[in-house]
């Protein structure tokens, strides 16, 4: 009861306040929504122009794109949000679309990450047996990561209130009541906390580590730098996007919750969380810059031609997926060669 009694009155009693989320937020979301809608509309309309010249692999860039671009388009109402101190005037059903979409922007990227982790992981050291994958498999896969994202979203999105009036000012997502911190917000930052971002961020963590060590044996391998640079933008995305986040949402969870009592230590994590949530929004810039890396051994193909003329050569293939495995076969013979030596 004092624990619940205090996180009522934290607000008050410690006074937490961040002046300069305004104009943080009003810049940073302005730069991610220009760059992000930008990058990752050329991204996908390259992806999918040349799908049938991409690796199959290419099916979580095009997913990874997709969630990035739903982001952006909701940045407007966010911009708009912050720069009049946070007064939502768009309504509730636009208050709840938009939180949501922040949120899954998050988790299926983190989801996408381990799916591309877990690919490349499977390519190098079980190359025979990532022959056998199907290009169906890869949409299945992100079918199901959409579904269950959804899924986990739709009752937030259709539950309970989720704005609430401070200081004749509407607020969206933010300053929950005492009883849904400890009561209905539990499962959601339990399984964000753990499913959503633990398990994926171990994955990734042990995984690409033990790639980079067998890729690091292949030498005067073609493949070998786009590998290692694949790798290390995730962790660098991971580390620097996704990390701080999660670590101060558990802080503030924990804070919400009347775990942590500290004013002091209160006030530090309710700065630190806006910091880190504008700081979230960042990944929707940096990973078309993975989409690059991983597709660079890729000729794309712009519709626009300025030469005369054109010539166009055909390749007749055994088999019906023949022309969709070629680059994933020249990377999986470099590496094979590189481990019998």
């Amino acid at each position: 009861m004092e624990n619940a009694t205090w996180s009522a009155n934290v607000t008050s009693v410690c006074k937490l306040q961040a002046d300069f989320q305004y104009s943080l937020f009003t810049i940073i979301y302005s730069a991610v929504f220009v760059l992000g809608l930008l990058e990752n509309g050329a991204a996908l309309y390259l992806l999918t122009y040349n799908v049938l010249k991409t690796p199959r692999s290419s099916t979580f860039l095009v997913n990874l794109a997709v969630v990035d671009i739903l982001f952006a388009c909701i940045l407007p109402f966010k911009i708009h949000y912050h720069f009049n101190h946070n007064n939502w005037v768009f309504g509730d059903a636009a208050c709840r679309v938009s939180g949501c979409m922040y949120f899954l922007n998050i988790y299926l990227s983190i989801a996408f990450f381990t799916c591309i982790c877990v690919d490349r992981y499977v390519a190098v050291l079980y190359p025979f047996a990532y022959i056998r994958i199907r290009s169906p498999h890869y949409r299945t896969v992100a079918v199901v990561l959409w579904v269950v994202a959804l899924s986990v979203a739709g009752p937030l999105v259709l539950g309970g209130p989720l704005h609430s009036t401070e200081n004749k000012a509407t607020l969206c997502f933010e300053n929950f009541g005492t009883s849904s911190w400890t009561g209905r917000m539990v499962p959601y930052n339990v399984c964000a906390l753990v499913f959503g971002f633990a398990i994926p961020f171990a994955i990734i963590l042990v995984s690409y580590p033990l790639i980079a060590n067998r890729i690091a044996h292949i030498p005067r391998s073609a493949h070998k730098r786009k590998a290692l640079v694949t790798i290390y933008l995730i962790l660098l995305i991971c580390v620097t996007c996704f990390l701080p986040y999660h670590l101060t949402h558990l802080l503030h969870f924990l804070m919400r919750a009347g775990v942590i009592q500290d004013c002091a230590f209160a006030a530090f994590i309710y700065k630190m969380r806006r910091v880190t949530l504008a700081l979230v929004s960042f990944n929707c810039c940096l990973n078309p810059v993975l989409y690059y890396f991983t597709l660079a051994a890729q000729k794309w193909r712009w519709p626009i031609c300025f030469r005369k003329r054109k010539t166009l050569v055909y390749t007749i293939c055994g088999g019906g997926q023949g022309g969709e495995y070629t680059a994933e076969l020249r990377e999986i013979t470099a590496l094979r060669q590189g481990q019998s030596k």
